[in-house]
């Protein structure tokens, strides 16, 4: 499917970054101190590759990277900088923007307090804000814990809904792709018993734009084949096992193709991702969180990128969460953080 090709957006009028450079910045968030999220990062910056294709710089905490640095015996030096302008993007040089004082002997790895919630927030925010001053030209954020940062006053269920809230955005999209499968969330971060009453005909048609809008813009799909998720067993049938179906999905699509969008569906689930995985669709538009993402990980658990579709700025982030279970003992791979970095840069040399 190409997810990780060079994408194009036709007639696009970007914003370069301040520096004018054509070269993509590229604001990294650190995510969770007590997570895998340190490790990543130091990990993907100590490629040379990397520097090849942005300019990175890191928003967290100078000692909790240092840490990570002597463990795994990186030659990656840090370069602490107030602003922009005095960064060094040579390769080998990990340029911070240092937001928290933590102390490494107090951070204990799988252990998320109030602190380091507050810390994690305020990666997120100093990036958002960087991105919408077209300083930087896309964040890409590691895992963070959901708990600690609404421990520290951050009221979001998630990442995507705390980018919708600091870039003022009503509608986004969550979207992960690999390289033989993309995903489209109708719903995100809820119970699954609230699922069948989120889900509306102006919601799903909402995805469905979004959806075709990004696939045409930065995947260079000029007619995106789009299928759309049953909610219920066998697509309801006829009504028998479930009445969305009937009552809003269909109603969605309908009103999608009338806009030109070549979608189809409902189909059910058990079927549908064995044809898109063989590249029959561009993208399944999912109707509940875990009816994406267990295909999509099945098929790209180290490797896929979550993109966030609809936002002012561009977004991607690693597909997987804090790992606690190996946080602290080197092994993490980075290769989805290196992932949502290229992408990240494709997209943002796109709207050049």
């Amino acid at each position: 499917m190409g997810t990780f090709r060079a994408y194009r957006k036709e007639g696009a009028q970007a914003a370069m970054n301040t520096s004018g450079s054509t070269i993509p910045r590229i604001g990294i968030t650190m995510g969770d101190p007590t997570g895998i999220g340190p490790e990543i990062v130091v990990k993907a910056l100590s490629r040379h590759d990397v520097y090849d294709r942005c300019q990175p710089v890191v928003f967290g905490d100078a000692a909790i990277l240092q840490r990570e640095i002597q463990t795994l015996h990186s030659s990656l030096k840090i370069n602490c900088i107030q602003e922009i302008q005095n960064a060094d993007f040579s390769s080998g040089t990990l340029n911070l923007f240092a937001l928290s004082c933590l102390n490494p002997e107090c951070v204990d790895y799988g252990h998320p307090d109030q602190e380091t919630g507050k810390a994690m927030g305020l990666y997120i925010t100093r990036a958002v804000s960087m991105a919408l001053q077209h300083e930087i030209d896309a964040i890409v954020t590691a895992p963070i814990n959901k708990k600690s940062l609404q421990k520290a006053g951050y009221p979001y269920p998630g990442h995507t809904e705390m980018l919708a809230h600091l870039t003022r955005t009503d509608d986004v999209v969550m979207m992960l792709a690999g390289e033989k499968l993309r995903v489209s969330l109708v719903t995100i971060h809820c119970a699954l018993a609230r699922v069948p009453e989120l889900l509306t005909v102006d919601n799903i048609l909402k995805t469905i734009l979004i959806t075709d809008a990004s696939l045409k813009n930065y995947f260079s799909i000029a007619a995106p084949r789009i299928a759309v998720a049953a909610l219920n067993p066998h697509a309801g049938e006829e009504g028998i096992f479930g009445l969305e179906e009937r009552g809003v999905i269909v109603p969605a699509i309908h009103q999608a193709q009338l806009k030109g969008v070549h979608v189809s569906g409902p189909f059910p689930s058990d079927t549908l991702f064995y044809h898109a995985a063989r590249g029959k669709f561009d993208a399944v538009v999912c109707m509940y969180h875990d009816q994406g993402l267990i295909p999509l990980k099945l098929l790209h658990f180290a490797d896929a990128v979550n993109i966030t579709l609809g936002l002012p700025i561009i977004r991607t982030s690693v597909d997987h969460g804090t790992a606690y279970d190996i946080a602290g003992r080197g092994i993490a791979d980075p290769t989805s953080l290196v992932n949502a970095i290229t992408v990240a840069a494709q997209m943002a040399k796109a709207r050049q």
